[in-house]
């Protein structure tokens, strides 16, 4: 699936990168100063979320309402977010902080929907206040609900979270319909299914239902099977209930990323038609859809670009010494094997290292042994003062920061540019400065074990 369309666009990507490359040696982005850098294709980004509206709009019924809502986590970034709000895609968010983001970024509330395991009554009150979509994860949750509705009526669209159980993926720690998952209420353990329709025939203010089944290392039709028990289960409250009251599906998100090569796979297409053959009647406009892609939106449409500091070998085998290690890329240096990252090479004026492949290490900066990005990796040869780009590494990343040596957060840009035009950047986050590093690890407090 996906055709010459997919195949071009793939292509044109990485030519876009390449000229990136170039231009952020060229324009300074990237130096002894600041020797790492993240880099985000903006039209890349506006393809993909191009990408997904057209494959929802492919399988729904005409005039269904369809909220796809950007998970924040993924990239945690205003200018991101502002991004794609333009591009008519929402924000899921799971934090106080994630949701002034979603704010900071003008995301209007009723293109918000909150998810998370542990809200707060602070963080309840909020959402319901602002009228944003809320998903309680537990009966707990719920019954602190319960309480702020009695007393507080709201507008926000209120639904639950279901764990439909039907199995996990190849990486254990972000399978989430799993038997024993922390997240929702797990439909097949004993009584529960019978509780959960109590409960919304106990509230007939419980117009959603939720579930989230897909990340890294889920096929798409595990995904699918976790949509169809939740619509099932949706099928059975309306019924129980005589009218259609659960009106909107949230299916979360998840949908898995190709770390192996530019060609996106499975694209958004890819998983709209399979849901389209396992769960017909989710799509027949009788239901409103949410969606929560964050990974699949962002991933290949960045890059870590990182200074090789210095070179050197050890028991015969070459390691190149970078800037860019476990403070960024975190998943591949403590689990290599479910998160194996590409690396490119590039000389010090950006351009693309040639020669016959070497098998060596790119380690990063982090004072562990374990700290490299890639292991015995055949790529040309670098050299110190050269670059290295770990690719499709625009979604938890470069912001997703692991604080070990007190290393600073990189800055971030977004670039445009076409092949006859210059590549131009806007920056989405400026680099941390000693400064702050200092101010956020007790500077202001450096007499408050003492008493002096």
């Amino acid at each position: 699936m996906g055709g010459g369309i997919a195949a071009e666009s793939h292509e044109q990507r990485a030519a876009r990168r390449e000229r990136a490359v170039r231009a952020a040696v060229e324009q300074g982005l990237i130096g002894t100063e600041e020797p790492v850098v993240g880099l985000l294709d903006v039209a890349g980004i506006r393809e993909s979320a191009a990408a997904l509206r057209a494959a929802f709009d492919e399988v729904t019924a005409p005039g269904t309402p369809v909220l796809h809502a950007f998970a924040v986590k993924a990239a945690p970034l205003v200018p991101v977010l502002r991004l794609l709000a333009e591009e008519g895609v929402g924000c899921e968010v799971a934090s106080p902080g994630e949701l002034a983001l979603s704010r900071a970024a003008g995301v209007p509330v009723g293109d918000t929907v909150l998810d998370s395991p542990a809200k707060t009554p602070a963080e309840l009150r909020e959402a319901l206040e602002l009228g944003i979509a809320l998903n309680a994860d537990n009966p707990q949750e719920l019954a602190r609900i319960d309480a702020a509705v009695a007393s507080a009526p709201s507008r926000s669209p209120l639904g639950l979270r279901v764990n439909p159980q039907v199995g996990g993926g190849s990486i254990g720690a972000l399978s989430t319909a799993t038997a024993t998952s922390k997240f929702g209420v797990a439909l097949r353990d004993e009584g529960a299914r019978d509780w959960v329709l109590r409960a919304y025939a106990e509230r007939p203010w419980l117009t959603r239902l939720h579930a989230h089944t897909g990340s890294q290392g889920v096929p798409l039709e595990l995904m699918a099977e976790g949509v169809r028990a939740t619509y099932e289960l949706a099928e059975e409250i309306n019924a129980a209930a005589g009218r259609r009251q659960v009106d909107t599906l949230d299916i979360g998100g998840g949908l898995p990323v190709n770390f192996g090569s530019d060609e996106t796979t499975p694209t958004f297409r890819d998983y709209a038609q399979v849901l389209r053959d396992t769960v017909p009647g989710l799509l027949d406009g009788r239901y409103g859809l949410v969606t929560e892609f964050g990974r699949s939106l962002l991933a290949k449409n960045g890059l870590v670009l990182a200074r090789v500091e210095y070179t050197k070998s050890a028991g015969g085998r070459p390691i190149a010494v970078t800037h860019a290690g476990a403070q960024l890329a975190t998943r591949t240096v403590f689990v290599p094997d479910a998160w194996p990252l590409r690396v490119e090479a590039y000389d010090a004026q950006g351009r693309p290292r040639t020669g016959p492949a070497v098998a060596q290490d790119v380690a990063g900066p982090c004072c562990f042994a374990g700290d490299l990005v890639a292991e015995n990796r055949p790529l040309p040869a670098v050299e110190a003062g050269d670059l290295v780009a770990l690719l499709d590494t625009g979604a938890y990343y470069f912001t997703n920061h692991f604080a070990y040596n007190t290393l600073p957060r990189p800055a971030v840009h977004g670039f445009t540019g076409g092949p006859a035009e210059p590549v131009r950047f806007a920056m989405a986050r400026p680099q941390q400065t000693v400064e702050e590093l200092v101010a956020e690890s007790g500077g202001g407090f450096r007499d408050a074990f003492t008493g002096a």
